[in-house]
């Protein structure tokens, strides 16, 4: 345990997560096991997987539901229970932190993003995804949740303080800095993007937030070819770790990446040493500053530049 003492130096994993059409439970059970043990084999406290990844479920329930994202969100409440207690075993048998896929959950009448986050005694506890894309709002009709949490999680070097954007939620600056002012060093970021444009958006928003609020972020794209359901067909992205580009840090933000559409996990060293240094001495200052560069100027002035030019 840690008794408080903040962690300098964590080995985080982000998963590279492909779908893939199960035969039943027992296989799924399986398929995670191996990705933990993978993962806590190479010394990751920190594990990490995306954003709607346990949806290869779909492929256990009746075939009619595999294209009917509305019939499918009330079938997958079957497999909640297991879902949980599977990864509460697995993060209590190989004392890791875990990052459960995001999971359509049923929650007051209505669907939420949900992501569960277990600690190396099983305790477990969630984040909602709080904005809603287009495909989850007017096709799926997925709900925004309520609440931002900032988790610790108790490690052999001290505890590990992060927050969680799901996906879209990376790409506005708010939550990010809710999760910041809350005492979080790492903020993570499971996605699910059917397009490289998609990926893009959350990469940029995941390098933004870095730079903002001067921690890590780290990236576990979703991955699928799934042909067999409309609701991940098709998922591409490229796991990776992003830095403030400031002192000891890499110059063009990366700290590390996997390749495109490349599944497996991204195991990744992160000294959070150096972010707390360069939010006191960094060659910029966004964490000092941002309160003033969030209020400055304001409000946006229009300023005329004079009357439509003659023609000569």
């Amino acid at each position: 345990m840690s008794d408080g003492v903040r962690a300098e130096a964590v080995r985080v994993a982000a998963a590279a997560y492909p779908v893939e059409f199960l035969a039943d439970w027992a296989a799924y059970e399986a398929k995670l096991s191996r990705w933990v043990a993978d993962a806590a084999g190479q010394g990751a406290g920190l594990l990490v997987f995306p954003e709607y990844a346990p949806l290869e479920l779909i492929s256990l329930l009746p075939t009619d539901l595999h294209h009917d994202v509305i019939g499918m969100r009330p079938a997958l409440q079957a497999f909640v229970p297991d879902f949980v207690a599977l990864h509460a075993r697995l993060a209590r048998e190989y004392g890791v932190g875990i990052v459960a896929g995001s999971y359509p959950v049923a929650q007051g009448g209505v669907f939420v993003n949900r992501a569960f986050v277990f600690g190396p005694d099983g305790t477990h506890a969630h984040q909602d995804k709080l904005l809603m894309t287009r495909f989850e709002a007017e096709e799926w009709h997925i709900a925004p949740g309520e609440g931002a949490a900032v988790f610790d999680l108790p490690l052999p070097g001290g505890t590990l303080r992060f927050g969680i954007a799901i996906c879209y939620d990376s790409e506005f600056p708010t939550l990010a800095r809710e999760l910041a002012e809350g005492g979080a060093e790492l903020l993570v970021v499971p996605s699910f993007t059917g397009s490289r444009a998609g990926f893009t958006r959350v990469r940029v928003g995941s390098m933004a937030r870095a730079l903002e609020n001067q921690l890590y972020a780290l990236h576990a794209p979703l991955i699928a070819d799934a042909p067999w359901t409309y609701a991940v067909e098709d998922a591409h992205g490229a796991a990776g770790v992003y830095a403030p580009s400031d002192n000891g840090l890499p110059e063009d933000g990366v700290v590390a990446q996997l390749g495109w559409n490349e599944s497996g996990w991204l195991v990744t060293d992160l000294d959070l040493r150096l972010t707390r240094a360069v939010r006191v001495d960094g060659h910029v200052l966004n964490w000092r500053d941002r309160v003033v560069g969030a209020t400055r100027p304001t409000p946006a002035q229009v300023v005329s530049l004079g009357g439509v030019p003659k023609r000569v």
